[in-house]
C-alpha cells in the first residue's frame, strides 16, 4: 500500500491553498492524497471535506483521494498520521489563528513534532503555482543534510526543475577570506565552505546524476542568503536536526525564519 500525502484542512482560504499544492504535489509523485480534519463538528466536518475534496479535484482531477475526521486537536492529530505519510501539508494560518500571524500555531507545532517531512504553504501564487521551475535547499553539512539533500534531488526530479544548494558561511572578523581557501587557520576537521557544500551533495548528486544543480556558496548570514534566494524559488528545503533525549526537532534560528518570512513554501525535513 501506498503512504499517502496527508494535508491537513479546516475550511481556510489558506488550508484551500494547501489543498491545491498537495494535490499537485501527489500527483507529481504518484501517492494518494488523504485530507484530514480535527476538532470540529459533525454538520461542520462534512462542509469542510467536500469543500476541500471539490477544491482538490478541480486543482488535479487525477488525484486518488481519501478523507479523515479526527477527534484530536489538530497538531496532535497530524502528526500521529505522519508517522506514516509521505509528507504532511500545511497552510500557513488557520481559522483560529489571530490575524496578521505571520505563521499559524499549529503549523509551527506539526513542523516541530513530525517524524516525517512538513510543507508549510505560503506565498504568492506564482510561488505556489511552481512557475519558477527552481527549487532551494538549504545546505550545512552532509551529516545534518543528508535527508533533506535527498528529499531536494527527488523533488527537482518529479518536478523536472532545476535545484539550487545554498550554502552560507561567516568567517571571523577581520579575515581577509574566500569560498574555497579561508586564509585563518583551520582546526583538523574543518573544511572549507566550497568543499563543504560539495561533499554534501556528492551521495545525493551521484544517485540522481541527470539533476541540473546550480551550487551557491554565500558569505553572510544563512537567514538572509536562503530567503532571497527563495525569492525566485518555487520551494524551499530545509533540514532539521532531532531533539536529543526528547521527542521532535530542534527548530533553528534558521528554520523558524524561514517558515515566518519565506516567500514560498517551505519544506522542513527531519534529519533520520
Amino acid at each position: 500500500m501506498t503512504i499517502p500525502l496527508v494535508v491537513g484542512v479546516d475550511g481556510s482560504e489558506a488550508s484551500l491553498e494547501a489543498v491545491d499544492w498537495a494535490a499537485q504535489e501527489a500527483v507529481r509523485h504518484g501517492v494518494p492524497l488523504h485530507l484530514l480534519h480535527a476538532a470540529g463538528g459533525e454538520h461542520e466536518a462534512s462542509r469542510v471535506i467536500s469543500t476541500a475534496t471539490a477544491r482538490a479535484r478541480k486543482s488535479s482531477p487525477a488525484v486518488r483521494i481519501s478523507s479523515d475526521v479526527s477527534p484530536e486537536d489538530a497538531a496532535t492529530a497530524l502528526v500521529g498520521v505522519g508517522r506514516n505519510a509521505f509528507a504532511l501539508v500545511l497552510g500557513s494560518r488557520g481559522l483560529g489563528d489571530l490575524a496578521g500571524l505571520l505563521l499559524g500555531s499549529v503549523s509551527l507545532a506539526v513542523a516541530a513534532r513530525a517524524d516525517c517531512p512538513v510543507v508549510v504553504v505560503r506565498g504568492a501564487a506564482e510561488h505556489r503555482e511552481a512557475r519558477f521551475g527552481s527549487i532551494v535547499v538549504g545546505v550545512k553539512e552532509e551529516k545534518s543534510s543528508g535527508t533533506a539533500m535527498h528529499f531536494a534531488f527527488r523533488e527537482a526530479q518529479a518536478r523536472r526543475c532545476r535545484l539550487v544548494a545554498v550554502h552560507a558561511w561567516s568567517a571571523p572578523s577581520g579575515a581577509c577570506t574566500t569560498a574555497q581557501a579561508p586564509s585563518w587557520p583551520l582546526e583538523a576537521h574543518q573544511r572549507p565552505p566550497a568543499q563543504v557544500l560539495d561533499d554534501a551533495l556528492r551521495t545525493s548528486a551521484q544517485q540522481y546524476g541527470d539533476a541540473q544543480v546550480i551550487r551557491q556558496v554565500i558569505e553572510g548570514p544563512a537567514r538572509q542568503a536562503l530567503l532571497e534566494a527563495a525569492s525566485v524559488a518555487d520551494l524551499l528545503i530545509v533540514g532539521a536536526r532531532r531533539r536529543l533525549g526528547h521527542p521532535g526537532l530542534q527548530l533553528g534560528l534558521i528554520n523558524h525564519a524561514v517558515l515566518h518570512h519565506a516567500p514560498c513554501p517551505v519544506a522542513v525535513v527531519p534529519q533520520m
